[in-house]
């Protein structure tokens, strides 16, 4: 891997940690929902710092070039990160709808009074 792809990838990781870190300080984000950013962020730092390793496993996987298996990382990542947005979007989604069902029949029990 070369010097600039390197430096390239730790400065993407450190950013996005950073950022995750910058949005947790304003409370914009729970903490169980920053987990997986910022171990994204951490994953990202270590294809950068340590290329020897991911190299290995490139090679080992199939992959022409370390580039490649970067990009197929970062694609990981990105359905990590949307699987697990998935599943807070349904539990919300189940919260809501009982909400509105005990809010309904608060609405009846009301009327009937």
């Amino acid at each position: 891997m070369s010097n600039d792809l390197r430096l390239a990838v730790v400065i993407v990781g450190i950013v996005l940690v950073l950022i995750t870190v910058m949005i947790l300080k304003k409370g914009r984000m729970p903490v169980k929902y920053s987990l997986i950013w910022l171990f994204s962020g951490i994953v990202i730092m270590l294809v950068g710092l340590v290329p020897r390793f991911w190299e290995g496993i490139s090679k080992s996987l199939g992959f022409l070039t370390i580039s490649n298996m970067i990009i197929g990382v970062f694609i990981f990542i990105l359905l990590l990160i949307t699987m697990s947005l998935t599943i807070i979007v349904s539990g919300q989604k189940k919260k809501i709808t009982l909400l509105i069902q005990e809010i309904s029949l608060l609405k009846e029990n009301s009327h009937e009074k």
